[in-house]
């Protein structure tokens, strides 16, 4: 998925913060030097609804406060939220 459609479909914001995300969505990790996450978008009944992030910083401000631009987001959806954190490592 390209950046511009994960911006647009899961609605990421780009560029963020990690507080920010945080606030937004509960499952968010400091990974090293990259942010993951994953985020919940509802696509109907019995289907799978988490989808991965992956964030790098832009500046060297590693805090909470530093600035981070959405580097990957999976193109498909996953059964939990443990598979769509186990993707967003991987990139």
């Amino acid at each position: 998925m390209t950046i511009n459609d994960a911006m647009r479909s899961y609605r990421l914001p780009n560029p963020s913060t990690p507080e920010d995300l945080e606030t937004r969505w509960s499952k968010v990790l400091t990974f090293g030097d990259r942010v993951i996450m994953a985020g919940y978008y509802y696509n109907g009944k019995n289907k799978p609804c988490w989808f991965g992030a992956v964030y790098e910083h832009l500046d060297n401000d590693l805090s909470c406060e530093g600035t981070i631009g959405l580097r990957a987001a999976s193109g498909i959806e996953f059964e939990d939220d443990g598979h769509a954190i186990a993707w967003a490592m991987q990139q």
